[in-house]
Order: C-alpha cells, then structure tokens, then sequence
C-alpha cells in the first residue's frame, strides 16, 4: 500500500473485527532487528502493520538520504514470511502533500540539541514529525521502537504523553550479531577491516558495565579508552545519562544508566547503547 487512505482501510476493517493494531515504522533494509520489533507487535496485537518510507525530514543537506539503502521487493518478501497484514509504504509526495521543507513540525525541544541531534540538527524534529503521522494515520493500540536510539525512544514516549495519544510505545532490545555489533542497516557499507573496527563500540560499552561498580567517571574513562586505541574509530560523543529523564549523570549517580556512544567508522555513522546499573 502506498496512500493513506489504503492502509486506513486495512485498520477500520480490523478495528471492525475487534483486532488490535500494531505498528512498526522503520525505513526499510530491513534486518533481524526489524524483525524482533515485528515479533514483539504480533505479542501485544492482532494485526501488524509495518510502514517503510525513508523520512527525508529526519535527514540534514549532508547527509546520506540518496545512499540509504533501499530493497522494497525483499523488505516485503521477510515482512509476508513474518506475518505482517499490511505493508505502508508511501511516496514523500503522499506524506508530505506541501513538501517536506514547510510541512507543520513537531519539535523536540533542548533533547533535541543535544547528542544525537547536537551531531544532526533538527534530525529528531523529523522524526518526531513523521512518527506523529504515521501514528495519526494508522491509530495504532500499540507502536514498537528499537532501544538502540535510545534518545529517538525517550522523545517519542515524551511526545505521546505529552500530546495525550493513545498508543503504548513498546521498546524493543537491541539484536547483535554474534560477535557483538548491533544490527544497522548502514552495516552494509562497512568493508571487511571497517566492519571489525565496528565492534570498538560494543567493547567500549562492556567496558562501561564492567566499571559500573566504580562510579560514572569510571565508566566514561574505561569506555573512552577502549575507544582510543582504535584509531580507525572517530568519536563523535560518548555520554552516560539517567534513563528516566535523559539528563547527564554526575559522580553521586546511583541507579540504573544509559550509555550512549556515536562514532564514524569509515565513512559510516554508527550508534550503540547498553543500560547498566551503579550500586
């Protein structure tokens, strides 16, 4: 399906059935991460649908949104194999019917400056603004998120609540290849020897955990060194912050935390995070 007026006519008949709907928005090339975010919306609903559409908002003037990948034919061949009822995949001109340069805009206030969108401005307006949409359009009971972004996690749940839509945001654990890297679908582009570099960001966030037990400072310092004796990795942040609020820790932190770390390996951004806890 590629309007809205389609895949509104696929949720009013579930609707009608009594069925709940699920959705999982994701950008396509899809992977076993992807995967898992369907197979956590088939245990929470009757009825999955998936929408794919490459969100040129969520995109800066110098970024890869001609080079994102795209495979529409194999995304909808794993999403039948799964059991997914209904696959969205609109055009920009259907979502965006006055352009995506000027269309109404959800913002995401000072965490939106920060991290993630420190490093790509007004990438989390885009994302909010395109994840509003797509909730409107298929009025979900239930919309399930990956936990690897998890600053595009908190601010999603934050807009929810803070706009009083009546959705459960599910949060969906991070899939790792065997050897520790969390699945992207910007993976493919890793050359061999890049693709071993990579995994400087899951060792780095081990190295956190394992420091948990010596405070926050301890963390970043372990992680950071991990991090520098690669040099084929070029940090962009790495940041320990409270999982509740988002906000930055400080030494007297005790409690559960995320770290957070983005680097460029290659030509390739990638980010990663783990949730530990300082006793």
């Amino acid at each position: 399906m590629t309007t809205i007026a389609a895949v509104r006519d696929v949720v009013h008949a579930a609707r009608s059935r009594g069925e709940r709907i699920a959705l999982v928005p994701t950008m396509g090339a899809l992977h076993e991460g992807h995967l898992a975010l369907v197979e956590a919306a088939h245990e929470h609903a009757d009825v999955v649908v998936v929408s794919i559409f490459v969100n040129p908002m969520q995109f800066g003037p110098t970024e890869d949104l001609a080079r994102y990948p795209r495979d529409l034919d194999a995304d909808r061949a794993r999403l039948a194999e799964a059991g997914v009822a209904a696959i969205f995949a609109p055009t920009a001109e259907e979502m965006y019917p006055t352009g995506a340069a000027s269309p109404t805009v959800v913002t995401a206030g000072h965490l939106g400056t920060v991290l993630e969108g420190r490093s790509r401005r007004g990438h989390y307006d885009g994302v909010l603004t395109v994840v509003s949409k797509l909730l409107h359009i298929v009025a979900p009971d239930v919309a399930c998120f990956g936990e690897k972004d998890a600053q595009q996690l908190f601010l999603v749940r934050r807009m929810v609540r803070d706009l009083d839509m009546p959705v459960e945001i599910v949060g969906v654990p991070t899939v790792r290849d065997a050897d520790g890297l969390a699945l992207s679908s910007r993976n493919r582009f890793l050359s061999g020897h890049d693709r071993r570099t990579a995994l400087t960001l899951s060792r780095a966030l081990e190295a956190a955990g394992a420091s948990a037990d010596r405070g926050v400072e301890a963390m970043i310092a372990a992680a950071q060194g991990v991090i520098q004796s690669d040099t084929g990795v070029q940090l962009d942040y790495l940041a320990v912050v409270d999982p509740a609020t988002f906000a930055f820790v400080g030494e007297a932190h005790h409690g559960p935390v995320q770290v957070l770390v983005a680097a460029r390996v290659g030509d390739v951004r990638l980010i990663d995070t783990a949730t530990f806890a300082i006793p």
